[in-house]
């Protein structure tokens, strides 16, 4: 079965673990099984929830017996079709670099001996998959940063950090979609609302997108801001296949 290990996670869930590294390979084969799981319509599944390198599947054990969905799960490797997955919507989302929104952004230059204005340009010209979501409803879990902007976490977390910041640790980036602890170097903030829970969809990003930041200045940040309150600010959406031309 191709490595694919079926595990229990509880009594009322299952880990489907294609892997032990962060690939986009293994992220591609999740998000094919997330599909078929999908068009499965199996009874008694609650919720699946994909990770960097697996899906857990939450069931009703009163719906459906473990065994019973156990021997679905497995038939379902066969459906896997990697071939057939878009290649992935594409969101901008806006970040003013630095100042009072970024305040690590200096020692983030520093470290890695490099301008302000290049920490930017680098951060900006990525494009990053977003892995999974997790620790706050909506933090994304990004691939693909730049080593060469790559700095160790905070020495001492923060105890409190402002919604729509935008943080490395290590060589990751991700943005804190909630007013939280945290102990990323943060180097700028987006005015966009990454989770809210009066929208009807709360959660912005999805597991298998990809997040491209735009740098952007004060006066945009405040126009931003004020049409996310009222509800009528929209990020620039588009396949992926677009960017390569």
């Amino acid at each position: 079965m191709d490595n694919i290990r079926f595990l229990t996670a509880g009594d009322c869930a299952v880990t489907v673990e294609f892997g032990n590294e962060i690939s986009e390979d293994i992220n591609r084969r999740i998000r094919a099984y997330m599909t078929a799981l999908e068009k499965s319509s199996i009874d008694g599944i609650i919720e699946a929830v994909p990770t960097y390198r697996s899906v857990t599947v939450h069931y009703d054990p009163v719906a459906i017996r473990y065994e019973n969905l156990l021997t679905k799960l497995k038939k379902l490797v066969s459906d896997i079709d990697v071939s057939a997955l878009p290649e992935g919507e594409i969101i901008e989302i806006p970040v003013l670099y630095g100042g009072d929104e970024g305040p690590d952004i200096q020692f983030v230059a520093d470290h890695n001996n490099l301008s302000i204005e290049q920490v930017i340009e680098i951060h900006t010209s990525g494009l990053y998959l977003i892995y999974m979501l997790g620790f706050t409803p909506g933090f994304t879990y990004l691939g693909g940063m730049s080593e060469k902007i790559a700095t160790p976490r905070l020495t001492v977390p923060r105890v409190s950090i402002p919604a729509g910041s935008v943080g490395i640790a290590d060589s990751q980036t991700g943005i804190y979609p909630l007013q939280s602890p945290g102990g990323w170097q943060l180097i700028g903030r987006t005015p966009v609302k990454m989770y809210d829970p009066d929208r009807a969809e709360p959660i912005l990003p999805k597991a298998g997108q990809y997040i491209k930041f735009c740098a952007i200045d004060r006066a945009e940040f405040d126009r931003i801001a004020a049409l996310e309150e009222a509800g009528g600010y929209q990020c620039r959406r588009y396949p992926r296949e677009e960017a390569a031309r």
